[in-house]
């Protein structure tokens, strides 16, 4: 299989946008690919938006964005305070905040929650994101949970142990408040990168894996 990289152009460096519904949901979804595009690309700039939140949820969510980003000098990261599970009844709300978003950023990669997720929040997320970027290069991150949701990914991000570590350490730390979920510990983590390491057959066993519906050769 062939390996792909991206161009980046020699005046500037690359520009992303991650988009998350929930305050660990960035981290979880797409934390690992994060960290290597960070150490393999030159970044511009990163602009990492959390939709639903509460006062402690915002601090921890902020300290681990600051973590993931440490290496970043331009970085914008905003926390909203809707309400986890109540998303779709805001949605003329939320769709005045992507297009205030639009205005701030020409994002190279958009980051967002995979199209097909059956809860309710983060497919709203996913709908505002193609709603509006439309000609942008959108990779949709999948989020292990009790629904069972999880689809075939096409796009695979290999991940050596440093990013795996350092991901698992950074979430683990950061987010106390979630620490008696039954869902909430390092095996979780480390079980969906392992998994998508075998389907994509990764030298260092593990992967993330995202669903993109259009790129251009």
């Amino acid at each position: 299989m062939l390996n792909a990289t991206f161009s980046v152009p020699p005046e500037k460096g690359l520009s992303l946008l991650l988009l998350g519904a929930h305050c660990d949901d960035i981290e979880i979804g797409c934390g690992g690919t994060l960290l290597k595009m960070i150490e393999d690309y030159k970044i511009d700039r990163i602009m990492w938006v959390v939709f639903s939140s509460n006062e402690v949820r915002k601090k921890e969510a902020v300290t681990s964005a600051e973590q993931f980003l440490t290496s970043v000098s331009n970085v914008d990261v905003q926390v909203f305070d809707y309400t986890d599970g109540y998303l779709p009844s805001v949605w003329s709300t939320l769709k005045d905040e992507f297009e205030a978003i639009k205005e701030r950023i020409t994002p190279d990669f958009i980051f967002t929650h995979y199209r097909h997720d059956w809860h309710q929040d983060h497919r709203l997320i996913n709908e505002l994101t193609w709603n509006t970027f439309r000609n942008h290069l959108i990779f949709e991150y999948e989020i292990p949970k009790y629904d069972g949701d999880l689809g075939k990914p096409n796009f695979f991000v290999p991940l050596t142990e440093q990013y795996i570590e350092q991901k698992k350490k950074i979430i683990v730390e950061s987010f106390q408040s979630q620490s008696d979920k039954q869902w909430f510990d390092e095996t979780l983590l480390t079980s969906i990168m392992r998994i998508r390491g075998v389907e994509c057959a990764s030298a260092s066993k593990h992967a993330e894996a995202f669903y993109n519906r259009k790129m251009v050769l």
